[in-house]
């Protein structure tokens, strides 16, 4: 099956290119020039390269389906930034200007009323920033226009080749490092999922009928502090562990966690429960050149 994958180059975009490339599909991907395409170095001899992005979309795409995970999220910037609303426009223009039978693009969790728990694709949505909103403006307009249209809301995610200003690399930096890591007091729930399963959760949607909105999450309920203990527990640090050091930030939410019911009947299931998956993890830090 032909695929045209946008986001390629990114965090869950890299692992959902491997994904796809080894399940056997015609992957072809749409990398921005001048990107740095370290996470899918390794795949560049099993993608067809489209040179272009979504703010400058080429002309005269077509494919069988269209994999649209592309979206500015840089830590700490990306929720309230005025770029959501040019990645919404742009969204809007590849719906239209691509052929394709089949469109399969990313949502997020953000997009629901965090006051409900657990989440379902029925949930009540309540979005609280611009990317939330953002997001949820192009999910409604598409699912309106759209016949085989598949609206997956990614919850939160981990692994191998995340931005290390995120919550798990830089928990495991700083123990492996050796410093104190100042944290919130960690009574935060969420549900977190292994990039690889989050992949496979993505292909599996790509290759059935599902449409309408997916939830994409463990449907495991965990606390921040249960996911920096374990990695202390790893690391062998979990004295440098300052829990309280930091305050919850203005309007954090406490409790978010998938019903993951649909996506189970594509027949998905998880390859790594936390601890597994964080020990990969944390090996895969340990193999990475050191930062200041």
């Amino acid at each position: 099956m032909k695929i045209l994958l946008t986001g390629a180059t990114g965090f869950i975009g890299s692992h959902v290119a491997a994904e796809l490339a080894q399940a056997g599909h015609d992957l072809h991907a749409l990398v921005r020039p001048g990107s740095d395409p370290w996470r899918i170095r390794e795949l560049l001899p099993f993608l067809h390269i489209v040179t272009g992005d979504v703010l400058h979309l080429p002309t005269g795409l077509s494919a069988d389906v269209v994999v649209h995970l592309a979206w500015n999220v840089e830590p700490g910037q990306y929720l309230a930034a005025p770029h959501n609303l040019d990645y919404l426009c742009a969204s809007l223009h590849l719906a239209r200007s691509v052929e394709y039978r089949r469109l399969v693009v990313a949502g997020t969790c953000f997009e629901y009323d965090h006051d409900v728990c657990p989440l379902t694709e029925t949930s009540p949505t309540k979005p609280q920033s611009l990317y939330a909103a953002s997001k949820l403006a192009l999910g409604t307009v598409l699912q309106q226009f759209v016949p085989n249209f598949a609206w997956l809301r990614f919850f939160y995610q981990y692994g191998p080749k995340e931005d290390p200003r995120r919550l798990m690399p830089a928990v495991i930096r700083s123990l492996l490092r050796g410093e104190r890591m100042a944290l919130t007091p960690g009574e935060q729930i969420r549900d977190f999922l292994h990039v690889e399963d989050v992949a496979s959760a993505v292909r599996l949607v790509v290759e059935s009928n599902l449409t309408g909105t997916v939830n994409v999450g463990s449907a495991e309920a965990v606390t921040v502090r249960q996911i920096a203990e374990t990695i202390g527990e790893i690391t062998g640090r979990s004295d440098l562990l300052a829990f309280g050091a930091r305050p919850y930030p203005p309007g954090e939410p406490m409790r978010i966690l998938a019903d993951n019911t649909r996506l189970r009947q594509t027949g998905w299931q998880r390859r790594y429960d936390l601890p597994t998956g964080l020990r990969q993890t944390v090996v895969w830090w340990q193999t990475q050149p050191r930062q200041p």
